[in-house]
């Protein structure tokens, strides 16, 4: 019986790996509460020094007495105008894209020059992006400061991260799923359209996520393409410029002198309010369509 006790014990090799185990482990919680804590302690300077600032005359009145005093309606209506005209032009666009190199394109070096490009355009500094929207949309075009030149300038700096989570949601579909229906008889195109991309949209809604968070705080591309110090009217139509929170609050944070130590925490609190829940919809959506998934 002590014998058979001492098979089954265990050995000092898995005891070195137990504490190995527990280490790692620790040391990945760390780090996780080390990206954690900041989150939280920036929330909370938000919310404690913002949220006096906060109500529904600060959300739908416009600025007054120099930007001092008043509310957010206009950078609040702008920002929507913003984000949405850019979704509206990328998401398309890098859709389209990711189809065409996935499932179409062969793997050639034209197709992997194509890649290193969209790799390349995702690493570009948000100010060179900027002068391209000036020279590109704003001069070449014509269409002047306006929100069309700056949604298309986000646009264009979101694109390769549509393109590039759009490719990879496309290509975890099981090519199994393919096979089937070229075997019944279904074109390349109707595959896609009423196979591949309803199994793929979960995964293109993360390339949306990312953009809408990363278009809504944007600063640089919007202040020389479309973006106003301050504007009296509100904008009508595409070609006109507009108002932005992220402009709105670098001005007040900056620019204008003796302005309430609140308002600048609340402007910034409605801007992480507004990613975070859009973000939250989106996700929501998201784990929606995943769990109607069969696979």
């Amino acid at each position: 019986m002590k014998h058979s006790t001492q098979m089954f014990a265990e050995s000092d090799l898995n005891n070195r790996n137990r504490r190995y185990e527990q280490l790692f482990k620790t040391l990945f919680l760390l780090m996780t509460l080390l990206l954690i804590i900041p989150v939280l302690v920036i929330l909370g300077t938000l919310i404690v020094k913002g949220s006096g600032s906060l109500s529904i005359e600060f959300l739908f009145t416009e600025p007054t007495n120099g930007m001092t005093e008043g509310g957010i309606f206009p950078a609040l209506l702008g920002t929507v105008w913003l984000v949405s005209v850019a979704l509206l032009i990328s998401v398309p666009l890098g859709v389209a894209a990711a189809i065409y190199l996935s499932e179409y394109a062969p793997d050639n070096w034209y197709t992997r020059i194509i890649n290193l490009a969209i790799i390349n355009l995702a690493g570009v500094p948000s100010i060179v992006h900027a002068l391209f929207g000036v020279g590109a949309f704003v001069i070449f075009f014509g269409f002047g400061t306006s929100i069309l030149a700056a949604s298309l300038t986000l646009a264009i700096m979101t694109l390769p991260v549509v393109i590039v989570s759009t490719r990879e949601s496309l290509q975890a579909v099981p090519h199994a799923f393919r096979e089937a229906c070229w075997n019944m008889g279904a074109t390349r195109w109707q595959t896609i359209r009423k196979v591949v991309l309803p199994n793929a949209v979960s995964g293109i809604l993360t390339g949306v996520i990312l953009e809408v968070s990363r278009t809504t705080g944007e600063t640089a591309p919007i202040m020389f393409t479309g973006a106003a110090f301050f504007l009296p009217y509100l904008p009508q139509g595409i070609f006109d410029q507009t108002m932005a929170l992220s402009l709105h609050l670098f001005v007040v944070a900056t620019q204008v002198p003796n302005v309430p130590e609140s308002l600048p925490y609340g402007v910034a609190l409605v801007l992480i309010g507004i990613v975070l829940l859009m973000n939250t919809l989106s996700i929501a959506f998201r784990m929606h369509l995943r769990s109607k998934k069969k696979w």
